[in-house]
């Protein structure tokens, strides 16, 4: 149906396109006071168009910046996934592949029949029944008891070995005893005298197996006298096991005879080597210095080096 304008009027999209885009050398005169009320109406239409399309291209450009960051969140998670699924299947892997199946599962013997050497036997050899012969008891008690009695039985041993041991030695030394003459002299002529006046038999030659010489037991403190005259060779405070000890060469009828008298008490020496000594002379006292557990004298005789039975030498010289 035709519309009808009126002469002069202009279309509305000629109207919107003056208002949106009007001349340059036009701008000037549309100003608030020169617009009439639909002029006025026209052109907030116009810029409103105008603030339109301004936010539509800001829009266009924002757009493809949050499309990116909201792609950008997917792919992230993806890749953290992926990370830990491939450190769970290295972690997994190797644990499972060390596993084996119960089957598969060998003992170290089933290992060695695999590898094993052949071994040929002779057709002479004859099979052993290889038995045990450590302890067979089975209680504590049982135990106990078979070691005592291995214990009894290694002492027994050691005894044995030590007696013998003993016996060799009285035997090898047996040959060095004097086995001349002991008389010297005639008995109570005072040549040779009894070293203590007072005292109580102890141990004799070769006691125990190697004990050379007599003791004389009697209190510390006792005189010690020269058992005949000669000539002082020994007299410290420490010679070896026999304590403080002097030791006298003598010349009895023709032979060489040494006295030596062991263990006595420490600073009571009164004769020093070299000295000149008679039978009688008071030389010392008792006492238990050295290699001994009690007060006593402990002396020996060698004649021409062999050793004497001093009991029996003092007896039949001393009288």
């Amino acid at each position: 149906m035709p519309t009808s304008q009126r002469p002069g009027a202009e279309a509305p999209e000629d109207i919107l396109a003056e208002a949106i885009d009007p001349p340059a050398h036009d701008a000037p005169e549309n100003d608030a006071t020169s617009l009439t009320p639909r002029s006025r109406v026209r052109t907030r239409v116009g810029r409103a168009s105008t603030a339109v399309r301004a936010t539509s291209q800001r829009s266009a450009v924002t757009r493809p910046v949050k499309a990116k960051k909201r792609m950008a969140k997917p792919v992230r998670s993806l890749v953290i996934l992926t990370m830990v699924g491939g450190l769970v299947a290295t972690m997994a892997i190797p644990a499972f592949a060390a596993t084996g199946t119960l089957d598969d599962s060998k003992t170290l013997q089933q290992v060695a029949a695999d590898n094993a050497q052949t071994l040929v036997v002779a057709s002479d050899a004859s099979a052993s029944q290889i038995t045990r012969e450590s302890y067979s008891a089975t209680t504590q008690a049982e135990i106990d008891a078979k070691k005592a009695k291995k214990a009894r039985e290694a002492a027994a041993a050691a005894a044995a070995a030590a007696a013998a041991a003993r016996a060799r030695q009285t035997a090898s030394t047996a040959s060095s005893t004097f086995s001349g003459n002991y008389v010297m002299v005639a008995p109570g002529s005072g040549q040779v005298r009894w070293p203590l006046l007072t005292f109580i038999k102890g141990r004799g030659l070769w006691d125990s197996g190697y004990h050379q010489g007599q003791d004389l037991l009697a209190p510390a403190g006792t005189p010690i006298y020269a058992a005949a005259a000669g000539v002082v060779r020994v007299s410290q405070e420490s010679f070896g096991g026999y304590g403080v000890c002097i030791s006298i060469d003598h010349v009895i009828n023709g032979q060489n005879v040494s006295t030596l008298y062991g263990h006595m008490t420490y600073g009571t020496r009164m004769v020093q080597s070299g000295q000149t000594v008679v039978a009688g002379q008071m030389i010392g006292r008792v006492g238990s210095t050295g290699r001994s557990t009690a007060n006593h004298l402990h002396f020996e005789v060698h004649i021409n080096g062999q050793v004497v039975d001093p009991w029996i030498w003092l007896t039949t010289n001393a009288g």
